[in-house]
């Protein structure tokens, strides 16, 4: 029920500021929000420059980020709409001015309000999901449901249910003891920390048709499962990996300097999101167990941040590959050895997981459609532009500090798509630069929250749960201090 209104929502805010934007001129809005492409080009518009973007505390790049909005370059003043300027160099912006009153000045700041986002309307975005999500999630969950099948009738998932037992059992009250949704959920949470998305989601899917079996309302999200998604969209995840690379391939000076803000904000944001459920749920944190399995968890993090920090973007990149890959290589392998040495059909379990993983990707795809539709519709109609510039003036009008801002449109994507807002974070870096603080301080937000509606969408959706309760209110609010934290502490490294 709650996905199904922020659906709604968002559907109907899109269509409100489509017609208003169309009644400002903008005649394509529509026609971009249902049949647009993101790789449609622009119609071309040309400026004069007056001064340097770098400046303005804009990239060096500034003029390829311009370029690819359709908005070149010249030294035609008749071939020009606008006059892009620093503003350091009036004499020359009022000659220009004066002789071609016809063009419009911006400063190269101001210009942004004019740029239209490519973006895939909702017939291509549909399109997509398919060709580029499901169909590659379908093998995917093969892949990782056949391997937790032979885990499964080996007894490795019953281990590895006892180990966590203590702790999973204070916070998980209503999972009886033994119970194999236990090892389903360590296994998610265990890839999630190693950055292994591909991972992650079988586990995490195949955890949720486990508590499923225990929820006595099929219909109606239980505790065990909203504690559970809460702490899976919180988004723990020891080594950014992807982020430092693509802070890497852009040209960052250190590209590990993102780090530990990393680190530590999506730490608080996972306890942000075990008290809030927590709370919702009465549940006592407080306990011996739950204290000493947080405190060794978190001397654990603190231990490989330690040792991380010490290391160079190409050696912390190579480390984390080696410790995530050799990993999931070790586990499959683990998995194939219990299997032969419990003397179980291992090839037979394999494909009988295999196509389980194959039914539950069929399941979540209305699910997944639904709710990238409505996502294209927000982002093509302008409503988050809209958004981000209403938020600078309120903070410009309260006399504090806007930089933040211009980081924040990653911040808002993120809950709605993985990939969206990692465009949004790519889109900020070359903007304003990959060592600028907008550009550092949208990479830590990147990695500390994760895709609430998309999970909430997928996970409920895989098992037919309609009302989710209050998991939606609460994962946000989880990544509404993961984004709090990450700000303030871009502001302590890197303003």
């Amino acid at each position: 029920m709650a996905a199904l209104l922020v659906d709604i929502v968002f559907t109907v805010t899109a269509f409100l500021v489509g017609s208003f934007r169309m009644m400002n001129g903008d005649e394509k809005i529509f026609m971009r929000m249902i049949t647009g492409k993101s790789t449609d080009k622009n119609d071309s518009t040309f400026y004069l420059s007056v001064g340097d973007p770098v400046k303005m505390g804009l990239s060096s790049t500034y003029p390829a980020f311009l370029a690819d909005y359709g908005v070149f370059q010249t030294t035609d003043p008749v071939k020009a709409t606008y006059i892009l300027t620093d503003y350091h160099f009036p004499d020359s912006l009022v000659g220009l001015s004066n002789a071609y009153p016809q063009l419009q000045i911006y400063s190269f700041i101001g210009i942004q309000q004019k740029l239209i986002r490519r973006v895939d309307g909702v017939i291509e975005t549909a399109k997509n999901a398919f060709l580029d999500i499901i169909l590659p999630l379908v093998g995917i969950l093969a892949l990782f449901m056949g391997f937790l099948a032979i885990a499964e009738r080996a007894g490795g998932v019953r281990l590895l249910s006892r180990i966590i037992w203590p702790f999973f059992s204070r916070i998980f009250p209503d999972i009886p003891k033994g119970h194999p949704a236990t090892g389903h959920m360590m296994m998610n949470f265990s890839a999630n920390l190693l950055n292994l998305d591909n991972a992650a989601t079988p586990f995490g899917l195949k955890a949720m048709e486990s508590l499923q079996e225990l929820n006595p309302n099929k219909s109606e999200a239980s505790n065990a499962q909203l504690m559970f998604l809460a702490l899976h969209a919180s988004g723990l995840t020891l080594i950014p990996v992807t982020i430092i690379a693509y802070r890497s391939g852009l040209g960052a000076a250190d590209p590990t300097d993102i780090f530990i803000p990393c680190m530590i904000a999506t730490f608080v944001a996972t306890m942000a999101a075990l008290f809030i459920v927590s709370w919702r749920q009465r549940i006592n944190l407080f306990q011996p167990v739950i204290v000493g399995w947080v405190g060794a968890i978190t001397g654990l993090i603190a231990l490989l941040v330690s040792y991380v920090i010490k290391l160079d973007a190409a050696s912390s990149q190579l480390f984390s590959s080696k410790l995530s890959n050799g990993l999931i290589l070790f586990i499959f392998v683990a998995i194939v050895i219990g299997g032969a040495y419990k003397k179980i059909d291992v090839f037979d379990a394999f494909v009988d997981g295999a196509k389980g993983g194959f039914e539950t990707a069929i399941r979540i795809i209305p699910y997944i459609v639904g709710m990238l539709i409505a996502i294209s519709l927000l982002r093509t109609s302008g409503s988050f532009d809209y958004l981000i510039n209403g938020i600078k003036y309120l903070f410009a009008a309260l006399g504090t500090d806007t930089r933040f801002v211009d980081g924040l449109p990653t911040a808002l994507i993120k809950p709605l798509s993985g990939s969206g807002a990692r465009g949004m974070m790519l889109d900020t870096m070359k903007r304003y630069g990959t060592d600028q603080f907008a550009g550092r301080l949208s990479a830590v937000l990147q990695g500390s929250s994760d895709t609430t509606f998309y999970v909430v969408a997928v996970y409920f959706g895989s098992i037919g749960v309609r009302n989710t309760r209050y998991a939606i209110g609460s994962m946000l609010l989880a990544d509404l201090v993961g984004v709090l934290t990450a700000i303030f502490l871009s502001y302590l490294f890197f303003a």
